[in-house]
């Protein structure tokens, strides 16, 4: 990062979680309807900061960066992201409470 040793890049494969495959299907879908650019994406990801790159995963940081373009594009706001996140939070922690419902129980 910014052009210091960062030590040796690890080459080896590995399969994608399901999240990550989905913040990557995210990111197609939301700039192919014009939502942001890659530039946008890289912008907020370069304003992150070094601490970003030292504790997030990458894929936590391009989620980040893609709920930053949305909101600056006003797909959605803040408030209207914290009502949906309480409400997938109540479904529970894994898709099993939240097929059965057990969550709220």
């Amino acid at each position: 990062m910014g052009g210091r040793d960062a030590g040796p890049v690890d080459l080896s494969q590995h399969d994608f979680a399901l999240w990550e495959k989905r913040v990557d299907a995210l990111m197609v879908i939301c700039s192919s309807k014009g939502h942001f650019t890659v530039d946008g994406l890289r912008r907020v990801l370069e304003d992150m900061g070094e601490d970003a790159f030292e504790t997030m995963t990458y894929y936590e940081r391009w989620v980040a960066s893609v709920n930053q373009n949305l909101l600056e594009a006003g797909v959605y706001s803040i408030e209207e992201l914290g009502r949906r996140m309480e409400q997938v939070a109540r479904r529970g922690a894994t898709y099993g409470e939240a097929a059965e419902g057990t969550a709220d129980a």
